[in-house]
C-alpha cells in the first residue's frame, strides 16, 4: 500500500502541473491507507492528525492527506473540536455497547430482508466459502479477515434493499471495528460460524432463521467484548 501510494504521488505531481488537481486515485488511495491505519491500532485514539508529518510519513503532498482526513471526518473516525487539530475519534465502552445495541436492531431487520428479496445466492455461497477457508488449518492474517467479514455485512446490508440501513449499517460497524482490533482472539472461530449460520440462513431464504442468526452473532460480539473488558480491569 505505502508503496503504491509514492507511485501514484509521483504521477500526481504530473496531474497537478497538468490541471492543478490532486489525482483522485491517489486522493483515495491516501483515504485508505489513513483508515487502515486508524482500524489497526496504527494512528491511536487521540492522535493528533497534522497534515505535513502525516504527508511525509505517506510520500504524498498535504493535498490528498487534507482531503482524506476531511472524509474520515464525515464518516465519524475523526473528530474536530472547534479551533482545534483533527484527531482520532475515542469510543468509549458505553458508545460501544450502545452501537452494538443499534446494529443488532438494524442488522437483524437487514438479514430478515436480505432472506426475503435476495434473488441470486451466489454472492452469499461466495462468501460462505472464503468464511470456511478460515476455519482451515492456516489463519488469515487480521487484513484479510477484516475484508471479509466487511464484505459479509456489506452485502447482507445491500441485499436489505434499502440505502438508508445499508449506510446505517455500515456506518455503526465501522465505528465497531475502531474499538475492536483483533484483541479478542477466542471470537475468530466462533465468529466464523457465526457467519456461516447467517448465511445459510440467507440462502435457504428463511428470513427468522436468518435473523435469529444474525442476534446470536451480535450477541456474542457484545459478550465478547465485555468478557475481554472484565480482564482488563
Amino acid at each position: 500500500m505505502r508503496q503504491d501510494l509514492r507511485q501514484e504521488a509521483s504521477r500526481e505531481q504530473t496531474t497537478l502541473l497538468a490541471t492543478g488537481e490532486a489525482s483522485p486515485k491517489l486522493g483515495e488511495a491516501t483515504h485508505e491507507r489513513l483508515r487502515a491505519m486508524i482500524l489497526s491500532g496504527e494512528l491511536p485514539a487521540g492522535t493528533r492528525l497534522q497534515e505535513k508529518p502525516l504527508a511525509e510519513r505517506l510520500g504524498v503532498s498535504r493535498t490528498p492527506v487534507r482531503e482524506a482526513i476531511a472524509r474520515l471526518s464525515s464518516e465519524g473516525l475523526v473528530s474536530r473540536a472547534v479551533g482545534g487539530a483533527p484527531t482520532v475519534s475515542t469510543v468509549s465502552v458505553t458508545e460501544i455497547m450502545e452501537i452494538l445495541h443499534v446494529r443488532r436492531l438494524l442488522e437483524c431487520e437487514a438479514a430478515r430482508q436480505a432472506a426475503t428479496v435476495v434473488i441470486s445466492p451466489e454472492p452469499f455461497l461466495a462468501l460462505r466459502s472464503r468464511v470456511e477457508k478460515f476455519l482451515g488449518p492456516t489463519r488469515p492474517d487480521p487484513q484479510t479477515h477484516m475484508r471479509v467479514d466487511e464484505d459479509l455485512h456489506g452485502l447482507i446490508a445491500r441485499a436489505s434493499g434499502s440505502t438508508l440501513l445499508h449506510d446505517m449499517i455500515l456506518g455503526l460497524k465501522l465505528k465497531t471495528r475502531m474499538y475492536d482490533k483483533g484483541s479478542i482472539p477466542e471470537r475468530f472461530e466462533p465468529g466464523c460460524h457465526e457467519h456461516i449460520a447467517i448465511l445459510d440462513g440467507i440462502i435457504a431464504r428463511d428470513p427468522e432463521r436468518a435473523e435469529a442468526a444474525m442476534r446470536t452473532h451480535l450477541e456474542n460480539v457484545r459478550a465478547g467484548i465485555l468478557t475481554h473488558l472484565s480482564r482488563l480491569f
